[in-house]
């Protein structure tokens, strides 16, 4: 299927792996030209090396950017200039008991999963609402129903883009700019391979087996999503093949989510 996003400019946060690096790996494939992004120059010049071996004849750059760093965000936003799409992935998470969190990490989870896209969407909605024309994608998580008891203040922080992405929806009522989120379910990144840390796929599977069973029971494929299954419905939502969608959650978790 031909999603038309040829010639189409899109910047992804947080895509020097993961999700994010297989979105931008997807839409470079349809010939958009995709601006990937990493903290280091080192990651963002090693992930553009590995795009370009993967998929040849693609308009790929990217910027480096701690989205933790104000300043680093505003020579970004300043160095991409106009975008046709804007896909909001940096995330962090981490397991940790709810009494042992400080204050420091609350701010810390808030300022990287919701004020990233909170500011990138601020500098590049009006330029797209201008020419009246943009798709903003929010990841979230299926975290943002479930709040995982392990981890509370990341899915704190997946509930909260709901509601950003949702409000910013209603901003753009009558035009042809949408703003939606979407939802993976656990998916096997490096983030989860290094939380896994399985030696062999024997192991993975053991460990999946055991994750499924315990932590996401409610599972319906009981198994980890791949990164490009995630980056199939997100490179759909970016597309103008989308058109009729905007202020929806759109789920990829696996039916972890039981609702109707």
């Amino acid at each position: 299927m031909d999603l038309k996003l040829k010639g189409k400019k899109a910047f992804i946060s947080g895509s020097t792996k993961g999700i994010g690096y297989a979105t931008a790996k997807t839409l470079a494939a349809e010939g958009a030209e995709v601006i990937i992004n990493g903290r280091s120059e080192e990651s963002v010049n090693k992930a553009i090396g590995n795009l370009k071996k993967e998929i040849s004849n693609v308009n790929i750059s990217g910027i480096a950017c701690d989205f933790s760093k104000e300043e680093e965000i505003k020579q970004l936003i300043s160095e991409i200039g106009e975008l046709d799409i804007l896909i909001n992935n940096v995330g962090i998470f981490g397991q940790k008991e709810f009494t042992e969190i400080p204050d420091e990490e609350w701010l810390e989870f808030y300022k990287v999963n919701v004020l990233s896209g909170v500011r990138l969407s601020r500098a590049f909605l009006p330029g797209m609402l201008k020419k009246d024309s943009g798709r903003i994608i929010f990841i979230s998580s299926e975290s943002a129903f479930n709040i995982p008891v392990e981890m509370i203040h990341y899915g704190m922080t997946k509930t909260a883009q709901l509601a950003v992405s949702r409000g910013l929806a209603e901003t753009t009522k009558g035009t042809n700019v949408t703003v939606n989120s979407v939802l993976p379910g656990p998916t096997f990144s490096e983030g989860v391979q290094d939380m896994v840390d399985a030696s062999n796929e024997a192991e993975k599977k053991e460990i999946e087996k055991e994750f499924f069973n315990e932590a996401r029971p409610t599972s319906l494929i009981q198994r980890f999503a791949d990164p490009q299954e995630i980056a199939n419905m997100i490179a759909y939502v970016a597309s103008p093949l989308s058109s009729a969608t905007n202020g929806a959650s759109l789920r990829v978790d696996g039916g972890v989510v039981k609702t109707i």
